[in-house]
């Protein structure tokens, strides 16, 4: 019990509070954009439904080097932001190093809370636990992607599909489930990675405040709301 009491003695109780709402509106979130995607229309239930099509109309196509294109280049982005996170990982991990320089330096920066070297170097390690969980699901997702593109090169010849008749079109349809469940599940978990980026800048607002930590996780929240059920590029996608 002691060591519960001391434990929990680390931060205020106000900081706890953050980032007990830290978490919750994540992971909150995060369910509720799924299970609201089953029945309002989201960016991501939308374009999965495209994906579905694309793979539909590869079946159609001989040549299929567009599709292998295209492919290629929706695995770039994940690449890249993969990248840029060891970055910003390693850039986290010297920030821990040098503890004590990097919070005299938050320190000078107007509005930010004073607090000692451990608060400070917890608030690190919150943005560092973000990060690398934006690397696992950039480098999954470009696995992902990479499945889908063996799917695409291993699929029949149009003709072959011609040849049987009624039985083709089912086996056409049951390519494209796949193949577009595939390359959806490597887009909603780059999406993962992107609410992850989103979120970070919500955490830095805990070196100001756990108040302005709050607001931020909201402004947040509500920010991916509207982007997700409520953009403009949603309207097109179901125009």
């Amino acid at each position: 019990m002691d060591t519960v009491i001391k434990v929990f003695s680390i931060l205020p109780w106000g900081d706890w509070v953050a980032l007990a709402a830290f978490f919750f509106g994540w992971s909150g979130y995060a369910w509720f954009a799924k299970d609201r995607s089953q029945t309002r229309p989201s960016v991501l239930a939308t374009t999965n439904r495209y994906r579905r099509l694309w793979m539909m109309q590869t079946t159609y196509r001989d040549v299929r080097v567009i599709d292998g294109v295209v492919i290629q280049n929706l695995s770039t982005s994940p690449s890249f932001f993969a990248s840029t996170t060891i970055l910003l990982i390693g850039g986290l991990l010297a920030a821990l190093s040098a503890g004590d320089k990097a919070s005299d330096l938050v320190r000078d920066i107007p509005f930010a809370a004073r607090t000692t070297v451990l608060i400070f170097e917890l608030k690190l390690v919150l943005l560092l636990v973000i990060f690398v969980y934006a690397f696992f699901r950039f480098t999954w997702s470009m696995r992902q992607y990479t499945f889908g593109a063996l799917m695409i090169a291993a699929a029949p010849e149009a003709k072959q599909f011609d040849a049987l008749g009624d039985e083709g079109e089912e086996k056409r349809k049951a390519f494209a489930d796949k193949a577009g469940r595939v390359v959806g599940l490597a887009a909603e978990t780059f999406n993962d990675g992107l609410r992850a980026y989103y979120l970070a800048f919500a955490a830095v607002g805990w070196f100001f405040s756990p108040l302005i930590f709050m607001l931020a996780t909201a402004g947040v929240i509500w920010i991916l709301y509207q982007r997700e059920f409520h953009s403009e590029v949603l309207g097109a996608l179901n125009s």
